[in-house]
């Protein structure tokens, strides 16, 4: 893993990393808590079945919640010890993720005062005792965690409002900067990498102006960071509409802590489709957008002509910050034939955004031992499975297509599979 500054991305090939889905999400008193589904909690040898990838980082949960559920000086670093150490010695460059869409430990929440504090109290007891980690992603996906947690009321503290959304972001992008700030004060060259969901609305005219405010809405954690959110920015009056106190936003100019890597996350339902018409859909993606009675699906399912993909969107992404990017989350539900198009042709744009001047540094492989009940938006425990490199449905986790893809890619093999020769459902 690169990393150095330079926005020469030719110098260095595309890397592969990987991704352990990892979430700990509240639903009202419930956790629903991906490691111990998964079996990985409990698996010490998959660090080697991740190596065998050929990955050269890997996103890894040392999770608040479950390191210290009761307070720092509760906290039990029994787990983490044993996997970050092994991941050391097989040569996989951690990047430690302290919050993956939670809300923290039972004593707190996305909306409370003092959440951002405790976070980065956390932090820099992480930091203290692995000093020698370089790569943090203290909160995932903060905007898009936002939105589940404070807009849609899908997860803790279930807000459906303006107000809970950005103050749930505020808090959030408030604890990336404090725990940057304690974990650099132990490692002064620790880096952020910043993920979020990428996506882009389209839409019919009569639904365009919504369309443009989520167009604009889903840059706001990277803004805020990047210290880009004052009276000039295009969601100012939205922001203080909410009555938020302005200098709430502001204190994000006077303290910016812009990534070192941008982290992009993409998926088939990034991208969204607004019809006015919604009686042309399933109820399921009925709803109503700015008090319109309207239809929000994935743009695959509703377009004729599919959309150019993640290649422009990364473009899009790098031309408002100049800042190196990395395809942090790469993954869609679907038979494995799928599934390896799909990487294909996220791993493709990687390469042609790169040849076009885009500082992308690489493409991560997400799931690694596959994800449960996302299809429910973690809610409950279903069964349904996603399987990923590995398939945890066996008795121990079983290789798939997608594994041996990633060794040939790693490798800078050609690619063996014949499906790939195909072109994917989306």
């Amino acid at each position: 893993m690169d990393s150095t500054k330079s926005t020469n991305s030719h110098a260095r090939p595309l890397e592969l990393w990987g991704g352990l889905e990892c979430t700990v999400n509240r639903v009202r008193d419930d956790y629903f808590h991906q490691l111990d589904r998964n079996g990985h909690a409990s698996r010490a040898d998959d660090i080697a079945r991740f190596a065998s990838l050929g990955i050269r980082a890997i996103r890894y949960p040392v999770l608040w919640e479950r390191t210290a559920p009761e307070g720092i000086h509760a906290a039990d670093w029994t787990w983490p010890d044993e996997r970050l150490n092994a991941l050391r010695a097989h040569g996989v460059t951690p990047i430690a993720g302290l919050i993956h869409h939670g809300s923290g430990p039972r004593h707190t929440s996305l909306v409370d005062p003092a959440f951002a504090e405790q976070l980065a109290e956390y932090a820099g007891a992480v930091a203290a005792r692995y000093p020698w980690i370089e790569y943090y992603t203290p909160v995932n996906e903060p905007c898009t965690t936002a939105r589940f947690a404070g807009l849609y009321g899908v997860w803790y503290p279930h807000g459906r409002d303006d107000r809970t959304f950005v103050q749930a972001l505020l808090n959030q992008c408030r604890a990336v900067v404090l725990a940057m700030r304690a974990i650099r004060a132990v490692n002064p060259d620790a880096k952020l990498v910043q993920t979020d969901d990428l996506g882009k609305t389209y839409s019919t005219p009569e639904m365009a102006k919504v369309a443009e405010f989520y167009n604009e809405r889903r840059w706001l954690a990277w803004d805020l960071l990047c210290g880009m959110v004052g009276p000039e920015h295009a969601l100012w009056s939205y922001l203080t509409k909410t009555g938020i106190p302005a200098e709430e936003f502001l204190w994000f100019r006077d303290n910016p802590c812009p990534p070192d890597v941008i982290g992009v996350n993409y998926y088939v339902t990034s991208e969204r489709w607004l019809d006015h018409r919604p009686d042309r859909y399933p109820a399921h993606h009925r709803g109503v957008a700015d008090g319109i009675p309207c239809a929000d699906i994935e743009a695959s399912r509703a377009l004729a002509t599919p959309t150019a993909g993640i290649a422009p969107l990364l473009h899009e992404i790098w031309d408002r910050y100049h800042i190196p990017l990395a395809v942090t989350e790469a993954h869609i539900d679907a038979n494995r034939e799928d599934q390896l198009r799909w990487l294909l042709e996220i791993w493709e744009a990687g390469k042609e955004v790169r040849a076009n001047g885009v500082d992308l540094r690489a493409v991560t492989v997400w799931s690694l031992l596959g994800s449960f009940d996302w299809n429910s938006l973690v809610t409950c425990n279903n069964g349904y499975y996603e399987p990923g490199p590995f398939d945890v449905r066996a008795p121990e986790p079983r290789p798939t297509a997608v594994a041996r893809m990633m060794r040939e890619l790693s490798a800078d093999a050609p690619l063996s599979h014949p499906v790939l020769r195909g072109q994917g459902w989306w």
